[in-house]
């Protein structure tokens, strides 16, 4: 059942004021520069609002900030049972605005607002609500030693941390980083991507009204080459995580050699493998998963199952399914609730989906889309797009889209399809649908992937880790493990 109709998500939006300025010490404040950045909406072309665009010294300023709050013990020193108290508060004013941040959320990047308002911003909440409850779970250790000596072992909060995250789920990757890091008590300095910055602010802003102390919790928008970077390099940042692209996430490593060899945490590109075996019990949900794992969020999805290997017995039936379901994820107005998909970030990314899509018919079949189109005569929008026979060695079997794009790889036995599955970069994640318990086991083992899902795609909750293996990257977000980023542990050794 929808949220709202199409026309109570428009009448929202005409009446949407979203916040501007940078976040810092719980209050909006212009950049030093005094310059700013255009928020723009892809579907339509129009501005959402000018942002105020933040460089190295913005960067200084929130970093300043966060140490002194840390510093003080404001937050880091709170009893566990107060931390938690307010992290809660913050789910549940999550959950009070709920329309205003899927909101945000759709227009600053295109996603369809139905989606927002039932997975993101819900799910945001969770995460919250789940790293509050979590707070006064945790004990600490003490080590087995001789007679006289007392050896504590105990995990605190690292200090300052970084936090970089990416357009395509603003609300939500903000949150995987922020939830955590604020539960271990350390301050915070968060720089969205510049093409969807507006719930981040949101955010910040709620975080302050459920009691997160001043200065804690800062957001500064602004370009990678200049305020992520300035984080990046900053001598009193202790830790930088980063969810994003592998080069970029590279870029980050290199940071923190230059500087003070802080702790880098990524998440970074996908490839992820979707194979479907001759003895899957479902071929109709295998091909309804197969589809939704591509095309939610318009395939701008580090973890979307973007290479299907299908059994050559299948492969002729199970594409005519997929086939068939593509006109379900025809892309339309974000605030439509009957959308499926709706339209990709931004210009760049766009003509980069278009550019892979161009290249992959020369050396594929593309038996579904493979076009742009315009809804009410604008946005940037792309058809839900399939090619079949790929060869795993091609670029669009090889190299992350981000896109609503599906390539279809043949293969004739277990031993292939492992092989293809993992002959990449990357290793994010990995689906497998089958009907036999011993392939499941053993298929899953052999897959070089940070979670594999069987018999179904991407599954994921707030008490499971996630994160990959190779140039996917390093750590991990979500569970009781996403707290070991952003804490360190201390020896304490007592003689009597």
């Amino acid at each position: 059942m929808s949220v709202h109709s199409m026309k109570q998500w428009s009448d929202l939006a005409a009446k949407l004021k979203p916040a501007d300025g940078m976040f810092l010490d719980g209050q909006f404040v212009a950049s030093a520069s005094g310059k700013t950045f255009d928020s723009i909406n892809p579907a339509t072309g129009d501005v959402l609002a000018q942002v105020a665009e933040g460089d190295a010294v913005d960067i200084d300023r929130a970093v300043s900030l966060a140490r002194a709050r840390f510093e003080s013990g404001v937050w880091a020193n709170e009893s566990p049972m107060n931390r938690k108290s307010v992290l809660l508060r913050l789910a549940e004013l999550i959950r009070d605005n709920l329309d205003e941040l899927a909101l945000l959320d759709s227009l600053d990047m295109g996603k369809p607002v139905e989606d927002a308002a039932t997975i993101d911003v819900p799910g945001s909440a969770l995460f919250f609500q789940w790293y509050a409850e979590a707070i006064d779970k945790i004990y600490d250790e003490v080590a087995p030693t001789g007679a006289g000596d007392l050896a504590m072992i105990t995990r605190e909060p690292l200090g300052v941390v970084g936090a970089v995250v990416p357009w395509n789920f603003p609300l939500d990757m903000a949150t995987w980083k922020v939830s955590a890091a604020l539960a271990a008590g350390n301050s915070v300095v968060l720089k969205p991507a510049e093409q969807s910055p507006l719930s981040a602010l949101r955010l910040a802003q709620l975080a302050v009204e459920a009691g997160v102390p001043e200065g804690v919790f800062n957001v500064v928008p602004g370009y990678g080459e200049t305020a992520g970077k300035a984080l990046g390099l900053h001598m009193d940042v202790d830790c930088l995580a980063f969810t994003g692209s592998t080069p970029v996430g590279k870029m980050f490593q290199q940071y923190a050699g230059q500087s003070n060899m802080k702790q880098v945490w990524l998440e970074t590109g996908g490839k992820s493998p979707n194979l479907v075996f001759a003895d899957c019990d479902d071929l109709e949900a295998a091909a309804d998963m197969a589809a939704f794992g591509i095309f939610f969020n318009q395939g701008e999805v580090c973890s979307a199952n973007s290479r299907l290997l299908v059994e050559r017995s299948i492969h002729a039936e199970f594409v005519e399914m997929l086939k068939s379901r593509a006109p379900n994820f025809q892309p339309g107005n974000p605030l439509d609730p009957a959308s499926k998909m709706g339209a990709i970030v931004s210009q760049e990314q766009h003509d980069r989906i278009m550019s892979m899509i161009e290249g992959g018919k020369k050396d594929a079949d593309c038996v579904v889309g493979g076009n742009a189109v315009l809804i009410d005569n604008r946005g940037l929008y792309v058809e839900p797009t399939i090619f079949d026979h790929v060869a795993p060695d091609c670029t669009i079997a090889r190299d992350e889209i981000f896109g609503p794009v599906l390539s279809v790889i043949p293969f004739d036995h277990e031993e292939e399809a492992v092989r293809i599955a993992n002959d990449t970069i990357y290793g994010l994640a990995a689906s497998l649908w089958t009907g036999s318990l011993s392939r499941a086991h053993r298929v899953s083992r052999q897959l070089r992937a940070g979670t594999v899902s069987v018999n179904t795609v991407d599954a994921l909750s707030p008490m499971t880790p996630f994160g990959g293996f190779k140039q996917s990257g390093i750590g991990r977000d979500l569970s009781l493990h996403g707290l070991d980023k952003y804490t360190a542990l201390k020896t304490t050794w007592i003689k009597y």
